[in-house]
């Protein structure tokens, strides 16, 4: 099979869909590999790489879009890949299709096969490919609500860890999946007070004998959240459902009950956001401030650290581009299960039931 790795074109996206070591195994496979010209360039890892590693280096997008028939990506296509997009051809990427109408309506048009990282699912329910990059977005939601918790910043002023004398800032996680798992820990490692919200008690109690001392666990209601808001510093939304759009925990009333320069990092911003008063943010204009709240929703968080971001990508993508290649999209995905639940759009079908369901749009289940 002819794989193509075009560079990402999103704001401040710098990954890349594949490592040259994961170049290196498709082409001990068989398959040519097409790699557009500084491609990962971003990422740390040069042409030379990758012609080393066994792949051709096209000058343009344009070229990887024409002669690839499957194409491997980090982020979903923006609207001036819409038009290199043709019937039949795979894509494998990020695509997060519940909070983006447009691009829904795109693909479909396209007839591409569009295989989302994001709904990629194994019999215990496990996210194999949104895991790596959940792992990183949990540990950089710390990171960028302790910068933005500065005075300078916009926020309280508070330093994350405190210092003798003074307490530590106080950091409420929405959702104890990956990024929530994640963010409580490394808010706990720099010291903060932490409470860790959700709704499956099973894992409250597995979060509860795991995580530090200092990470408290709580039972996620409307009530509870109302009550945490009133002295919290930085609250972390990270609730998934996979493919659909992800629940508004935080509504628009509830900022009042929050102390200016409490800092929001929206991670479900891929998913539409937790907060009803997120919007899509960049890597360039991060935050804005509403009614004195610092809201940060960067719907690509790892792409600010993108050589430790693109290896842990490939490292889980690798076997199902391999998959893929190997088999053809239809064989892979009758052989694997979780692969199959990847399968979003077909041949200009929405075959993935939840996001028909976010557009109203008809549901069509996929059977070779």
């Amino acid at each position: 099979m002819i794989v193509g790795i075009p560079k990402e074109i999103k704001n401040n996206e710098n990954r890349v869909g594949m490592t040259p070591a994961g170049v290196a195994e498709l082409v001990k496979h068989g398959h040519e590999l097409l790699v557009q010209h500084t491609a990962g360039d971003g990422s740390g890892f040069c042409d030379e790489e990758y012609v080393k590693a066994g792949a051709r280096i096209l000058p343009t997008i344009e070229d990887v879009y024409a002669q690839a028939e499957m194409i491997v990506k980090v982020k979903e296509p923006i609207e001036p890949e819409y038009k290199l997009i043709r019937k039949g051809q795979v894509l494998f990427t990020y695509f997060h299709f519940a909070c983006d109408e447009p691009l829904t309506k795109a693909m479909m048009a396209s007839g591409a096969i569009c295989i989302a990282y994001e709904t990629v699912e194994t019999a215990d329910h496990r996210l194999p490919l949104l895991i790596p990059m959940s792992e990183v977005a949990g540990r950089m939601a710390v990171q960028n609500g302790a910068y933005y918790l500065q005075k300078t910043q916009g926020g309280k002023g508070k330093l994350m860890t405190g210092v003798p004398g003074v307490k530590p800032a106080k950091v409420l996680v929405l959702g104890g999946g990956t990024v929530g798992e994640a963010s409580a820990r490394t808010a706990a490692g720099m010291g903060a007070d932490v409470t860790i919200t959700d709704i499956s008690l099973p894992r409250l109690k597995q979060l509860a004998a795991e995580l530090p001392a200092n990470v408290h666990t709580l039972y996620s209601s409307e009530h509870n959240i109302r009550k945490e808001l009133a002295d919290v510093d930085v609250v972390i939304g990270s609730v998934l459902i996979p493919g659909d759009a992800a629940p508004k925990l935080v509504t628009k009333d509830m900022l009042k009950l929050m102390e200016p320069g409490t800092v929001l990092v929206d991670v479900a911003i891929d998913q539409g956001g937790c907060f009803e008063t997120s919007r899509p943010t960049t890597h360039s204009e991060p935050v804005y401030s509403l009614d004195g709240i610092v809201h940060y929703a960067v719907a690509n968080i790892p792409g600010a650290v993108p050589n430790t971001s693109t290896m842990a990508l490939t490292n889980a993508t690798l076997r199902y581009a391999i998959a893929l290649a190997d088999k053809g999209w239809q064989q892979a995905c009758l052989d694997d299960e979780s692969l199959r639940k990847g399968l979003n759009m077909v041949d200009g079908k929405c075959t993935f039931e939840a996001v028909a369901k976010v557009w109203g749009l008809p549901y069509t289940e996929w059977k070779n």
